[in-house]
Formats: structure tokens, sequence, C-alpha cells
């Protein structure tokens, strides 16, 4: 009996030690970790998405808002800078922006893992592969020199283009985008963007404005009338920006859950409500509402909601909205009409004024009682606003500096702007030697 009760007393520890002795070897040796399908899935349609804006969203948007002897200028642009950063991410740009900068690391990235040598197919950055968030991410870094096109278009010299494209990029995409994204010192301080406030918007327009005031503005500007040349042309790419937004500000959060799917709902209603506003505000002032105006206020709204899309709810979306409807609509107003600056195509008035709206109302509206994800612990109102307002303030500063720079080195070396007669001839004729219509 004594035996048989030792036997029940030790038999059962010693049973599972010895069945539990494989377990643990087993546990000593790694397990790959798979990555996420579901989630790789969406990041690959929202990259899509988000490429698409560009080529053929923005390439159609601004086609149409120009003269019809500069429809194939803005779209060689386009097409022509979506190739250079891609081969300047490759070099180098990713890992700057997403790379450990040791002790430079709240300043700038590191070019270790440039030419992406650290990339491979099982490489995975969160449950994602990390190639997938290489590539979301490139789609970003395209769009946003490729907007600030507006802000010279129909005057630069191509060659002039493309060299202030790749430059701005490195000098004034890179750092901001990492300060922000890639725990540079924005983030490290609390700023809220989650799809580009700042880093795309705020960033394009005022690239954009100081752009169109080295420039100078087009002859003619602004006594003589310049209408867009294709209005259906300009209302296809707004449609297609549209859509392709809901990957720019839904796959931003990098997963396919909730947040994603908040991030798209609020995406609508932003762009709704800021269409509807730009459209009644015009009415009023001018007895007719434009399709100009309502797809510019679509996009004034899409650019504004930007910034808050993963952190506030529906209601914070529709004031969002409204406000964007009426800032930038007013901020148009006063750059074209009143100051003069012939920002060809809007942009410092929508997406600048319209990104710095966004970021700073995202302040505001991530508050858990109007719907949103609720303050960081440390934060309130007063703080997180603050800290929007630094980083809008931070990034503008830190463009317009560095896109003066850029374009005085340009100016100094291949010059800036086409000649009078070149101007006047068109620059799908002079720059590129061909015609969009040869009826």
């Amino acid at each position: 009996m004594r035996r048989t009760a030792l036997a029940v007393r030790w038999g059962m520890p010693v049973a599972l030690f010895l069945g539990a002795a494989p377990l643990a070897r087993a546990a000593a040796v790694p397990v790959a970790v798979a990555a996420n399908s579901g989630n790789t899935a969406w990041l690959l349609t929202a990259t899509a998405l988000v490429l698409s804006m560009t080529l053929p969203g923005l390439v159609a948007f601004y086609s149409g808002l120009v003269r019809n002897k500069n429809v194939l200028s803005v779209a060689m642009q386009c097409f022509a800078i979506t190739c250079v950063v891609s081969v300047l991410w490759f070099a180098g740009g990713y890992g700057l922006v997403f790379g450990n900068g040791g002790a430079l690391q709240p300043l700038i990235g590191s070019v270790h893992g440039g030419w992406f040598a650290d990339i491979s197919r099982t490489a995975l950055r969160g449950d994602i592969p990390q190639a997938a968030f290489v590539m979301f991410q490139l789609t970003f870094a395209i769009i946003t020199p490729a907007l600030v096109v507006g802000g010279f278009a129909e005057r630069m010299k191509f060659g002039a283009v493309l060299l202030f494209s790749a430059l701005w990029l490195i000098v004034v995409y890179v750092p901001v985008a990492h300060w922000v994204w890639g725990g540079g010192w924005l983030e490290r301080y609390g700023v809220l963007d989650f799809a580009g406030g700042i880093v795309v918007h705020v960033t394009a327009g005022v690239g954009a404005l100081v752009s169109a005031l080295v420039l100078k503005e087009r002859k003619g500007f602004p006594h003589t009338a310049m209408p867009p040349h294709n209005m259906s042309l300009t209302i296809l790419g707004a449609g297609m920006l549209w859509v392709g937004w809901f990957g720019f500000n839904g796959g931003s959060a990098l997963a396919a859950n909730g947040s994603a799917a908040m991030a798209i709902l609020v995406t609508q209603l932003g762009a709704a409500t800021g269409a509807l506003t730009w459209m009644g505000l015009e009415w009023i002032k001018f007895g007719k509402p434009s399709v100009l105006g309502i797809v510019t206020g679509m996009v004034a709204g899409l650019g504004t909601i930007t910034p808050a899309s993963g952190f506030v709810g529906p209601l914070g979306a529709l004031i969002i909205g409204f406000a964007a409807g009426v800032v930038c609509f007013f901020a148009t107003q006063l750059i074209k009409r009143r100051l003069h600056i012939d920002d060809a195509l809007d942009v410092s008035p929508v997406h600048g004024a319209g990104g710095a709206l966004g970021t700073v109302l995202t302040g505001v509206f991530v508050a858990a009682r109007f719907g949103g994800v609720g303050y960081a612990p440390g934060m309130d109102l007063l703080r997180q606003v603050g800290v929007q307002i630094l980083g809008v303030v931070a990034a503008g500063l830190w463009c317009a500096v560095g896109t003066y720079l850029i374009l005085k080195l340009v100016q100094a070396t291949v010059g800036l702007r086409v000649s009078e007669d070149q101007e006047r001839e068109g620059l799908d004729l002079s720059q590129h030697g061909e015609r969009a219509y040869n009826d």
C-alpha cells in the first residue's frame, strides 16, 4: 500500500515531467512566424489603390485642369516622378525614413539596408511582409512630389522638374516622414498623423506655394482667363482619387480591422461634406454651383480628413469635412484672387491649408466624447493640439526653406523656367515634341 501510495504521489509528477520534456525541447526550436494573409491581402490592395491615385488619378485630374497645350507635360511629369522616386526609395530613401539612425534617430534614419539589402520574401514587419510595407510607403513618397507639380504647372522645364523632385524627396519628404512615422522627434512628442496630413499634404502645399512664388506667375495671369480645358477628364481623375483614398487612409491601419473600416467610413464622410460645403459656398457667392467647385471641395475634404482618419469617429469627420470646405474655399479666394499667387492647380490652398487644418482638428476630435479613440496617457486636448500645431509649423518651415534652396540650386544649374516663346507654344510641343490632340 505504501509503494502504491508513493507511486500515486510521485508517479504523476514524474510522468508529467517526462511528458513535458519533449515539449520543452520543441519550444526551444524557433517557430517560423507566418504573415497574416488577411492583413497582407488588404495592404497589397491598398498599395494598388494609392498608386492608382497618381497613375492614372492625378494624371487625369491635373491634365484636365491645365490648358490643352500643356496636357501631356503634367502627365509626363507625374509618370517620370513615379519612376525617379521608385529608384530613390530603393537606393536609400526607405532606410532614411524607417531605418534606425542611432544617435541621429530623432532627426533621420539610416541608409543601412539601402538597395533593399534586408528585404526578402520571408522578412516581416509585424505580421505583414516587409516588402508589402516598403511598397505601400513608396506610393506615398510618389504622390507627394507629384502633387507639388500643380504649383508650377505650365511653366517649368522638364529637366528642372526631374532634378527638383529628386532633391525635394530627399531633402524635404524623407526627413519629415521620419520625424512623424519613422520614430523621429515629432512621433516621440506624440503627434498624430494617421495617413499624411503633415507628411503629404502640408509638405506638398508648402512646396507648391514656394514654387509658385519663386517661378512667378504664368504669362497673362491673373488678367487672362485660364480655365480647365477638359472638365470631363478632371471629373474622371477626381473619381479615381476618391476611390484610391480609401487605400490611402484605410491602408494606413496596416491591418484588415475595425480601424481600417472606420478610416474608410470617415474618409467618405469627410469628402462628401467637404464637397457639399464648397458647392454651397460657391452657389451663394457666384450664383451657380460648378463641377470644378464640387470636385475641389471633395479633394479638400479628403486631404483634411487624412491625418484624422484613424483617430476620429463619424461626428468628427462631418465637422472636419465642413471646416475643410469653408477654410479651403476662402484660402483659394485669398491666394489666387487677392494675393494673385499663381499656384496653378490650387495645391497650397487645398492640400496645404486642408492638411494643416485637419492635423490641428485631429487633436480635438480624437477625444472619446466626440467618438474618437481617446487621448494617449499624459495627453489632453490642450497638449495634443499644441503638439499638432508644432508638427505643422516644424514641417512647414522645413519644407519652405528646403524648397526655396532646392529651387535656387536648380535655377543656378539647369534653369527653372521655359522661355516666353516655349510657354506660349505650350510645354507639350516645346518640351516633348508631341500634342495631346492632333485634330
